[in-house]
């Protein structure tokens, strides 16, 4: 090498039978100065200054149920009942995780390796060894940790990651399949007699699991989920069903039920419009969609709009049988009260066999008996009314008429032109809700009819006659202009030139209608002339619910193939992702962001399935199948994410910066391209631990049991909660000084100072045993 040295290197390994002193510290100690003096007992042995480096690998114990159940406690575990073997029982990982509901994933992390570093010491005997193989490995100069990751992780082999992914990919097909039938019935009563594979692909589960899952979506208590509720703000952008809504989780049932396979799917669809129309039917609530809505979520996919408008006309008809039936009570009452006080002003006791009800003098002398009791009888008696002297004179009627009814509270600093009263706001009726269709039938009326009446259909009239109608009902002395104010205020126009000062100078307003409510033959007027002056509670319903009900219901009976998967597809991923949002792990920045990136990615893809944009089926499907692999990447990610932080939850820092290490490494494959990038790559980055993480780190290493501990009889030292390192690397060295011109030297080189004369490498566990030695000399 062109230097006066020379080097001298040796090994050897025992692969078996490691002498036990060479198992400890002390015995390698003596070992290295064997190499350098003849006897340990040597005196020169006491003055050789052994620099000294070691490296610790500790492995998390993986579970073993054998372990924790030994032999000699099998007879207490008889003795015991079946509640306290379960709760013995080992819990899964994500037992807690908003997944599970559906599916228990496997533990991305399946254990961490620590790294304990010694970097620098100096020795001077072998007692000095002995107390360090003695010493806790918290007083390590370094800890280094990093996840042991399983292979599913990297493995895009299909069948071996099992999660919504792999359940959206079977849908997909699905959707693939649907268009080639009319109606769902064909998949269900279709016989195939292909190939006993084939029939599996397109089996249906037996009846009982068909009615747990319309058990646990209809008629099971609907709690409130454990797990956080918050919905992700990209979310709403994908038009399906939000996650607790009825369609939501039909289609989340649906995704595990069976194989996913259109049949099973198509038998599950009938079974569930059933069991609707029975809600409809029996006047029940419809479970997981809320009656007290204000607007139909017209975002949201059209089965979900439809199910909500369901659960509306259900509680609305509900209510209304309720009224009916109690009218007629009340009516029942009233008639048999006045029957009672007619019977008590005749001082007789009615006998259906003895009264004569085809003679007309009785029911005459009974009203005129009864017209002095209740004067007002005569106007519910129409065969009586048309005689003068029963009827009701002109001033009454118009009082009655002018009774105020209907009023919510007075509008402020509004009066009525004429009377000079105080301008009441009505309680008008809510628009009918109205669904996408409902809408879009609209639309199509207006441009195929046109707007001549200055409305967009009958139902603008409707609810302008009813707003009237109430209008009048809270002000009996209104006119046209007063409705006007109210109610647009932007088509009565202001004259300012007529400003008048003094205490009432705003009294009476002066301006007048605009052109459009002024003109020849104005609609609006005509319908406040046609109006009666009815409050909302006497008004006929803008919404017939009965009408609605069974639409709705038609609807669902006669969806198409394609059009139900289509919607299922995209409320699938969309409820699978909110799912997976609930999760928690942590203040992960880089899986927040991958979040919000998938329900971009999710709402641009599905656009061509909501609106069937794509003529190509192949094509339209090809896209959602790599919209699969995307969702498959964020979920294993997430598993990841949420597996460190439970395990590091003591230390935030440490599991953020292990799981940005793996998202580096795995960043690669994360785009839709079917090959793998890094699938012959092993995740092998470590992460530094700072001395206030210590004590978390420690808690993965859980002390052993009784039973674990006795199989470990030979153990190394150096022990970390009771578990030995899977392998120790030791560094010794002996340095010694040189001078520049050193004898022997042909061309001597500048090397003042120290250098290694004497080195060994040390690689070893208890059954295996590797030694490397070199020595530097310049004889």
């Amino acid at each position: 090498m062109g230097t006066i040295f020379t080097r001298r290197f040796e090994a050897d390994r025992i692969g078996s039978q490691v002498p036990i002193r060479l198992m400890h510290l002390e015995g390698l100690y003596e070992l290295f100065l064997s190499k350098i003096v003849l006897d340990s007992s040597d005196f020169t042995a006491s003055y050789i200054k052994v620099h000294f480096a070691m490296k610790l690998t500790y492995r998390t114990p993986p579970y073993d149920y054998d372990d924790e159940v030994d032999s000699s406690e099998q007879e207490v575990r008889e003795s015991e009942g079946e509640t306290d073997r379960l709760a013995r029982m080992k819990t899964q990982w994500d037992d807690d995780c908003p997944w599970t509901e559906w599916y228990s994933a496997e533990d991305p992390v399946k254990g961490f390796e620590l790294i304990a570093i010694w970097s620098s010491k100096m020795f001077e005997g072998s007692l000095e060894m002995a107390e360090l193989e003695n010493a806790s490995s918290f007083d390590a100069e370094k800890w280094l940790l990093y996840p042991i990751v399983s292979p599913t992780m990297v493995d895009d082999s299909i069948g071996k990651f099992v999660g919504f992914a792999s359940q959206l990919h079977l849908l997909v097909s699905a959707l693939e399949l649907s268009f080639d039938a009319q109606f769902l019935e064909d998949f269900v009563a279709a016989e195939n007699p292909a190939s006993d594979n084939s029939k599996s692909a397109t089996a249906v589960p037996p009846p009982t699991v068909i009615d747990r899952v319309l058990k646990e979506l209809f008629h099971d208590e609907i709690q409130s989920s454990s797990h956080v509720d918050v919905e992700n703000r990209y979310s709403r952008a994908i038009k399906g069903a939000p996650l607790e809504s009825l369609f939501a989780q039909f289609c989340l049932h649906a995704l595990w039920f069976g194989n996913c396979n259109i049949r099973a799917i198509a038998v599950l669809w009938i079974e569930f419009v059933r069991e609707v129309r029975w809600c409809w039917e029996e006047s029940e609530p419809l479970p997981r969609m809320s009656s007290n809505v204000s607007s139909i979520d017209l975002s949201a996919c059209l089965v979900h709009q439809k199910l909500q408008m369901l659960a509306v006309c259900i509680e609305r008809k509900k209510s209304r049988n309720h009224d009916i039936i109690d009218n007629s009570e009340n009516k029942y009452q009233k008639a048999s009260s006045s029957k009672t006080d007619l019977e008590a002003d005749l001082h007789t006791e009615p006998r259906d066999d003895k009264i004569d009800r085809t003679d007309p003098k009785l029911f005459i002398n009974c009203s005129s008996l009864r017209s002095d009791v209740h004067p007002n009888l005569e106007e519910t008696t129409t065969d009586l009314s048309k005689d003068a002297k029963y009827a009701v004179p002109s001033s009454d009627r118009q009082s009655k008429h002018r009774e105020r009814r209907g009023s919510a509270g007075v509008v402020p600093s509004m009066m009525l032109l004429r009377s000079f009263q105080e301008m009441h706001a009505p309680y008008t009726q809510d628009p009918p809700l109205m669904t996408e269709d409902m809408h879009e039938e609209r639309l199509h009326a207006v441009e195929a009819l046109g707007d001549e009446a200055g409305f967009s259909g009958q139902l603008e009239r409707d609810i302008l006659s009813s707003d009237m109608s109430a209008f009048k009902a809270a002000n009996p002395d209104a006119v046209f202009e007063d409705f006007i104010r109210w109610h647009s205020p932007g088509d009565w126009e202001t004259d300012e030139t007529e400003y008048k000062s003094g205490k009432n100078s705003d009294w009476p307003p002066r301006g007048k209608l605009s052109q459009r409510m002024s003109e020849y033959g104005n609609k609006w007027r005509k319908i406040w002339n046609e109006a009666p002056p009815l409050p909302v509670s006497e008004q006929k319903p803008l919404l017939d619910p009965v009408r609605e009900g069974e639409k709705i219901l038609h609807y669902l009976e006669t969806l198409r193939p394609h059009q139900l998967l289509e919607q299922m597809v995209c409320t699938a991923f969309r409820a699978s992702a909110d799912t997976l949002s609930q999760t928690t792990y942590g203040d992960f920045k880089q899986m927040r962001t991958k979040m919000d990136q998938l329900y971009l990615t999710l709402a641009s893809t599905l656009k061509s399935v909501q609106g069937n944009q794509l003529s190509d089926v192949s094509e339209l499907t090809g896209d959602v199948r790599q919209l699969c692999l995307v969702f498959e990447h964020i979920e294993k990610l997430l598993f990841l994410a949420a597996s460190i932080h439970r395990k590091l939850v003591d230390a935030p820092r440490l599991s953020e910066a292990i799981f940005n290490d793996y998202f580096t490494f795995y960043l690669p494959k994360m785009g839709t391209s079917l090959t793998s990038i890094c699938y012959d790559k092993e995740f092998n980055s470590r992460q530094p631990v700072r001395m206030g993480e210590r004590d978390a780190v420690a808690h993965l290493f859980p002390p052993p049991t009784a039973n674990q501990s006795w199989r470990k009889v030979l153990s190394m030292g150096n022990l970390l909660n009771g578990h030995e390192p899977i392998s120790r690397e030791i560094i010794f060295s002996v340095n010694d000084r040189v001078s520049d011109a050193h004898y022997g030297s042909i061309n001597p080189v500048a090397t003042a100072g120290e250098i290694e004369i004497h080195r060994m490498y040390i690689h070893g566990t208890s059954n295996d045993l590797w030694v490397a030695l070199s020595v530097t000399s310049w004889d």
